[in-house]
């Protein structure tokens, strides 16, 4: 005799889902936003913003912590942003899994990191998405937001889901809507930038657009979850690899004797046809350092070479090693000195101007390099002054940002992040500055300026 069991679906009240879909509309809904960090934080504020109430939810007991005393632990966000949420009394931050049951839409913001073998590391949507399977109910919508492989919610995230009795497109709903968040931004927040929203049935994705559509400017539909993921990796595959190509364009003008800053700067001048990348140090963040390889992981399974994203990844690793290369040349040169027992401030340890997220900066390794060269260096940031523990470099954590008072005492000056609000003039009067950002373009001082 077979025995029934009764299916998850079955458990707690019937769902409505034109009422569903209403709450969306009219902004009535519980929204559940997982992970608050870059991504999660500036979503929860701009969803709270709408009407919305939010429930954040993240498993580091400090931030959680943090936001309910009404503290920011972001920069860019002030304390009294938080305050503001928590006073409205429409917000809820916690680290106990189980309030995610009371939740109409769960929105996952999590790492997607790579492996030391350059393969997606799936771990953080594999957990956060076990942990909504062990709580989801009929009824809820899961959108995936972290940057990833095109298939990621239909072969990953819906089998586990389905895996509970549920059928997606009937009593539970997924989509996919890439995170677009740019970090010191000041003209585009998150909820000015369009979303796009991608699902696999008709009415996951009038619920994901019906939401996302009340929370940020624009909602932006796509056939699929699968062109959705497509479209976040072309974005940042686009960006990757035209700063490659400027990256190479500026160590051949260097040896032609061309400035490659006024030939960016005379190309601009072009009203169609041209836009302008700037090259650098190497490229940081969790995104341009790390997307495009998804999708080179992902296109082995088709027999596909991505033979110009992989070029591009090589030339903007190669950075670091070659400033430090033309720092070693210039200090040859104009001091008569090499790296051994010099000393190097590095200018920037961020990976972009006036934020102080770390995430990949190439001024790490930059800063190791020149430690195995035998120097003794130094960093100055405003936006980061002390460098955390990290994974990748743990020998660096705990050193803290230095005074430019005493920039004579440096041999050399690298700049390698250009913050507005560094004192530009003061590292100008330096004996030696190698400028991977072109930032004393327009300061005169006594020091020797070589552009890398």
């Amino acid at each position: 005799m077979t025995k029934h069991t009764t299916s998850p679906k079955l458990v707690g009240t019937p769902f409505d889902f034109d009422a569903l879909l209403q709450k969306f509309a009219d902004c009535k809904a519980t929204i559940a936003i997982m992970g608050m960090g870059y991504v999660g934080f500036p979503l929860a504020l701009a969803t709270h913003a709408k009407g919305f109430d939010v429930l954040a939810f993240d498993v580091d007991a400090h931030k959680i912590d943090m936001l309910n005393a009404g503290k920011s632990y972001l920069m860019g966000t002030e304390d009294s942003a938080v305050a503001a949420l928590l006073k409205a009394g429409r917000f809820t931050a916690t680290c106990d899994a189980s309030h995610l049951k009371k939740a109409d839409a769960l929105i996952m913001c999590v790492p997607t990191p790579l492996t030391k073998n350059r393969e997606p590391d799936m771990s953080y949507v594999i957990n956060t998405t076990k942990t909504i399977a062990e709580h989801i109910r009929a009824g809820q919508l899961v959108c995936l937001e972290s940057t990833t492989y095109p298939g990621t919610t239909k072969e990953l995230i819906v089998p586990m889901l389905e895996a509970k009795g549920f059928k997606c497109g009937e009593d539970i709903f997924v989509a996919f809507s890439p995170e677009r968040e740019d970090p010191g931004n000041e003209k585009f927040s998150t909820k000015q930038i369009p979303k796009i929203v991608g699902a696999d049935d008709l009415k996951s994705q009038q619920l994901a657009e019906t939401m996302y559509g009340n929370i940020v400017t624009k909602a932006v539909a796509v056939s699929s979850a699968a062109t959705a993921e497509a479209v976040k990796l072309t974005e940042n595959i686009f960006r990757a690899v035209n700063i490659a190509l400027v990256n190479e364009l500026k160590m051949v003008f260097e040896k032609m004797g061309i400035d490659i800053w006024e030939v960016i700067e005379a190309a601009k001048t072009k009203p169609f046809g041209y836009m302008p990348f700037y090259p650098g140090p190497g490229v940081g963040g969790h995104c341009i350092p790390l997307d495009p390889f998804y999708l080179t992981w992902k296109s082995r399974e088709f027999g596909m070479p991505t033979q110009f994203i992989e070029l591009a990844g090589q030339i903007n690793e190669s950075m670091p090693e070659y400033v430090i290369m033309r720092l070693r040349e210039a200090m040859d040169v104009h001091v008569k000195k090499g790296l051994n027992g010099s000393k190097i401030l590095v200018v920037g340890i961020a990976y972009k101007k006036n934020v102080g997220d770390i995430r990949e900066s190439p001024s790490f390794l930059i800063f190791e390099k020149l430690l195995a060269a035998g120097a003794s260096v130094d960093f100055h940031d405003p936006h980061a002054p002390e460098i955390p523990k990290m994974r990748e470099h743990p020998a660096l954590a705990g050193i803290k940002s230095v005074s430019l008072d005493t920039i004579e005492k440096y041999d050399a000056v690298l700049i390698a992040t250009n913050h507005d609000d560094i004192d530009y003039q003061q590292i100008a009067n330096a004996k030696l500055v190698v400028d991977t950002r072109n930032a004393l373009a327009n300061i005169s001082g006594k020091a020797i300026v070589i552009k890398a």
